[in-house]
């Protein structure tokens, strides 16, 4: 019996009971008949509350509707027994065979197995990273671009039609700077003092003069400067999207914020909310009624000297979204940004959409190295800012990826160097791909010995036989997979798939520990050994399809 299965039976028992003192219309909904795994194994495999939820509304004491429950479920198919506990709990233990079944079915589903359809068809605009073309990505960017990543993957998985897109910001008063620092260095002159600094910007500079048509020096000042301006922005950018690509990380979508003033796109914006009439003049500027949809202040969009205001680009940027057939858009934004969530849910409003719904705002705090005990501070090339490669170049893509993803993007992230570079268990990533390692060497020893899961030709597969502890609580966490992926995508949070993998391992090394997949040498090989071989499938089937949901490889051998 499947965990749907039995949620359905443990339903039509709820309504059996209330039809049988009049509430037969009685609503039963899926929140009132969840299903939980126990903290402890010996209270069964699944345990539910729903006789305490829905006892007041039918009128009878929950621990009395709980035995009732327990009286129907107890002759199912499946069902090896029901206790009742405390005030009303349901606690159900299913034969081993009907749990054991799961391993088969893992294996039958393949790379399907943990996917689900509860996003199916909705088009969503996922934004992530976005750093300004004026540096290498820092550590923040680095974990956006981990957790972004795993998040469209996540969102994929349960259906979504997943747009990965990047904005490009290339309009506004860093690229200014930016390209007055090439140019100073160029001529070998100080950075202007709100300018950039580090190798990056000498090397930069550098290509952007051997790579020209002439001498650039020789041209005047401000020429000199716009091809500074053109081609050192191109060639960071460039750089920007290779160091992506090589972290696992590739955009459907490049969207130049410049785009949104040359296309006519924040007059188009403004337009539509004059015609909503949200919008007014004052003091010679043009404002948004902003204050009318929770936000503390009204905001200029274009300013007395007729200059766009910042907001302006996000209300036409918002606006595009959505007339590209966005049904949701969601932006990752740097703890700095905090501010910003107010004004552009307010704008969302004035467009007559549902702030949190439509549009979406997900804030990441920072990240720190440390090495030692102490922090890890300085670039070698960026100068004051630790970077995407310099963090592959300690640790590699796949401990990178896995450790910025782990943790909740809403707390701060320490990351330990040393830990992170181990081939010890009380290194996460180590841990889990060591996991899955070890079921392809299982799966090896396993075709050298004559361990199939054929017995001359005929399925040998036997779920009865999966009866050690360890087998059941195996089984139970991988039956989770499918629930935490979508819990995940839900509530935008890829490190409960990482957290659920290292539990994962954990059951499977001590599963590992405790039954042998292959045979002593003086004993044959017997109907279990070929079943634990499909758990052990199973087990690595699970492993994979969760790792490669954080863009983490699933190794062969380690």
């Amino acid at each position: 019996m499947t965990p749907a299965e039995l949620q359905v039976a443990v339903r039509d028992s709820v309504r059996s009971a209330a039809a049988r003192r009049g509430a037969a219309d009685l609503d039963i909904a899926d929140r009132d008949v969840v299903l939980e795994r126990p903290r402890s194994r010996e209270h069964g495999d699944w345990a539910s509350t729903v006789a305490m939820r829905v006892a007041k509304r039918i009128g009878v004491p929950p621990r009395d509707l709980a035995g009732e429950l327990a009286a129907d479920l107890t002759g199912l198919p499946g069902v090896k027994g029901v206790e009742v506990a405390g005030p009303g709990f349901i606690n159900i233990t299913l034969e081993a065979a009907s749990a054991g079944a799961l391993a088969a079915r893992i294996v039958a589903e393949g790379e399907a197995y943990g996917r689900g359809d509860a996003l199916a068809g909705v088009r969503t605009n996922l934004e992530f990273v976005s750093a300004n073309p004026t540096g290498p990505i820092h550590l923040g960017g680095t974990r956006w671009a981990a957790v972004g990543d795993s998040l469209a993957r996540m969102l994929e998985a349960e259906g979504a039609e997943v747009v990965r897109e990047y904005y490009f910001n290339d309009h506004g008063a860093q690229i200014d700077r930016y390209s007055a620092s090439l140019l100073a260095a160029a001529f070998g002159e100080p950075a202007p003092e709100d300018g950039y600094g580090g190798d990056y910007i000498r090397e930069i500079a550098e290509r952007v003069v051997a790579e020209y048509d002439g001498d650039l020096t020789a041209l005047p000042r401000e020429e000199a400067r716009e091809v500074f301006r053109a081609r050192g922005v191109d060639l960071m950018f460039t750089e920007i999207k290779q160091s992506l690509h090589e972290f696992g990380v590739d955009f459907d979508v490049y969207f130049h914020e410049n785009d949104l003033y040359t296309s006519g796109a924040v007059e188009r914006a403004i337009a539509r909310l004059t015609e909503l009439g949200h919008m007014y003049e004052a003091d010679g500027a043009l404002w948004l009624r902003t204050t009318e949809f929770g936000d503390d202040r009204d905001r200029v969009v274009v300013k007395s000297n007729g200059e766009s205001a910042y907001i302006a680009g996000d209300i036409a940027y918002y606006l595009d979204k959505r007339e590209r057939g966005a049904d949701r858009a969601i932006i990752m934004l740097g703890a700095d940004h905090h501010g910003y969530i107010g004004r552009l849910m307010a704008v969302v409003a004035a467009f007559g959409d549902t702030p949190h719904e439509h549009l979406e705002i997900l804030i990441g705090q920072m990240v720190n190295l440390v090495r030692d005990g102490s922090p890890v501070r300085m670039s070698k090339r960026a100068g004051t800012v630790v970077t995407l490669e310099d963090l592959v170049e300690a640790v590699g893509v796949d401990a990178a990826r896995y450790t910025l993803v782990r943790s909740s993007v809403d707390s701060a992230l320490d990351v330990d160097l040393d830990l992170i570079s181990r081939r010890t268990n009380d290194n996460p990533v180590y841990y889990v791909q060591y996991a899955h390692a070890r079921t392809r060497s299982v799966a090896r020893n396993a075709a050298t010995t004559g361990v199939t899961r054929e017995d001359e030709g005929v399925d040998a597969f036997d779920p009865s036989l999966l009866t050690d502890p360890t087998e059941s609580e195996l089984l139970g966490v991988l039956e989770q997979f499918p629930s935490t992926v979508a819990r995940a995508a839900a509530l935008r949070e890829p490190h409960r798939v990482a957290r659920y993998l290292e539990q994962v391992a954990g059951a499977y090394h001590r599963w590992y520990d405790s039954c042998r997949v292959i045979p002593l040498a003086d004993q044959p090989i017997e109907p279990v050994h070929r079943t634990r071989l499909v758990l052990n499938e199973a087990l690595g089937q699970v492993l994979r399809n969760g790792l490669g949901l954080l863009g983490v490889s699933a190794p062969e051998r380690m």
